[in-house]
């Protein structure tokens, strides 16, 4: 039995309603996770009766441990306590409040009062950027940051400019690294922030992040980092790696969605972002979401416990899909550092075809993964991450990015190497811009 799909692509240029016939029938069904880490705890099973499910995009989110949901499940019921209230009923709420932010200290290597939470990573990033800039106005109104910034970090910095402040976008090299000589050469007597992620979110490259932030201190400037890609998958010690504020969400490491964290270190001046009640410590308004902050305890706790260990494991099956897609798809390059990156990323970019293309027919056999093209959000242009290493538009928009996950085995990997090869070939194959030497002969 054949599938048959169309294919509608929005984009100038691009194939519009193409009709691509894809062979062979449903994609088979799972049979089981064979290599899965012994004493590993319950994982979610998203197969339905007629497919497998294998999702790799866990640097969109992740799924909520169980040992997460069962700290925060008394949270929403039998402790609902205000943490704010004055009674004993919500001692335990202020308790399990500060718990978490222990753990969320030791896990940075920070003290707890160094702990503001927060609605997630982009709320951390904004109050950082803002917060900062609007502390230091007198002293100076110059920002730099890096061109590969998430947009939680690149859209407050033009915020900013609008308001009169001054931006430095620092350019990376071909693997996306940023130069910390090129860090200190855009230092002037005016300022106030150097904003650099630990680790991107698109291609896995992580920065020089103790070399930037001694740079910053030798010059009297703040440090801040973007370390949501990177919590519990690089170690993290705030005071050895000169960070001043750091920027978490629990929800890139198996905790809930909706709840970060921003470090701000003793003595950082900083003006609040949501103003209101005097919660956290009088930082940052609002209710504490007190389940939330337990999750995002327990994950840290969980994801900080053995990251040698997890990287290893995660690293292996990477690197097996890397060899694998490199080895197997012609005009196919690998983005990012070759060694310096997430143990868990790995993002391509294939040549004469289009992400959004690649995301379609991937989801028809149960794939769930992502592209660096923003088409997803309504724009025509390809990801700002890959033209700022380098990349030619139209090589941009034809990325894949895989990244995987605890619940990933070697199983998963072999699947994905066993159809998205076909996948790609089929789109070179109606691809106006496949020159003949790549096409492959039609199958009927």
């Amino acid at each position: 039995m054949r599938l048959a799909y169309i294919t509608r692509i929005l984009r100038p240029g691009a194939y519009l309603f193409s009709y691509l016939r894809l062979a062979g029938s449903s994609p088979p069904p799972r049979t089981g996770n064979t290599d899965r880490v012994p004493g590993q705890t319950l994982y979610p099973d998203m197969n339905d009766q007629d497919q497998r499910t294998v999702y790799m995009d866990h640097a969109a989110t992740t799924f909520t441990k169980p040992e997460v949901l069962a700290a925060m499940t008394p949270y929403f019921s039998r402790y609902f306590g205000n943490p704010s209230s004055l009674y004993r009923f919500a001692h335990t709420s202020r308790e399990g409040v500060e718990e978490a932010r222990g753990r969320v200290a030791t896990a940075l290597g920070a003290e707890p009062e160094e702990i503001s939470f927060t609605a997630g990573g982009s709320e951390a990033d904004n109050w950082a950027i803002k917060g900062v800039a609007a502390a230091l106005r007198k002293r100076g109104d110059h920002i730099i940051t890096s061109a590969i910034e998430h947009h939680a970090v690149l859209h407050p910095c033009r915020a900013l400019e609008k308001q009169g402040y001054q931006v430095t976008y620092l350019p990376v090299d071909e693997f996306g690294r940023v130069d910390p000589g090129d860090v200190e050469d855009a230092i002037t007597d005016r300022t106030i922030l150097v904003s650099v992620m630990t680790a991107n979110n698109e291609i896995g490259t992580i920065q020089p992040v103790a070399e930037i932030g001694r740079v910053a201190h030798d010059h009297d400037v703040l440090f801040h980092t973007d370390a949501v890609q990177a919590v519990g998958a690089v170690p993290i010690d705030v005071d050895a790696m000169g960070i001043d504020l750091l920027s978490l969400s629990a929800h890139k490491f198996y905790g809930p969605k909706g709840i970060g964290a921003l470090y701000i270190r003793r003595g950082t001046r900083i003006e609040s972002l949501v103003h209101g009640g005097g919660q956290e410590r009088g930082r940052r308004a609002g209710t504490e979401n007190v389940p939330g902050i337990v999750g995002l305890g327990r994950a840290i706790e969980l994801a900080t416990a053995d990251i040698e260990g997890h990287n290893r494991r995660i690293a292996a099956l990477r690197d097996r899909l890397v060899r694998g897609v490199l080895g197997s798809i012609p005009d196919t390059r690998l983005n990012g550092h070759p060694k310096e990156r997430l143990p868990n990323n790995a993002n391509f970019s294939f040549r004469y075809v289009e992400g959004e293309s690649i995301l379609l027919l991937l989801d028809a056999h149960g794939i769930c993964a992502s592209t660096g093209s923003a088409c997803s959000s309504a724009s025509l242009e390809p990801s700002h991450v890959l033209l700022a290493i380098g990349l030619p538009h139209e090589e941009a928009h034809g990325s894949l990015r895989l990244t995987l996950g605890d619940a990933n085995t070697g199983e998963d990997v072999d699947y994905v190497l066993s159809v998205l090869p076909e996948v790609i070939g089929r789109l070179r194959q109606i691809s106006p811009l496949t020159p003949a030497c790549a096409r492959i002969p039609e199958i009927e």
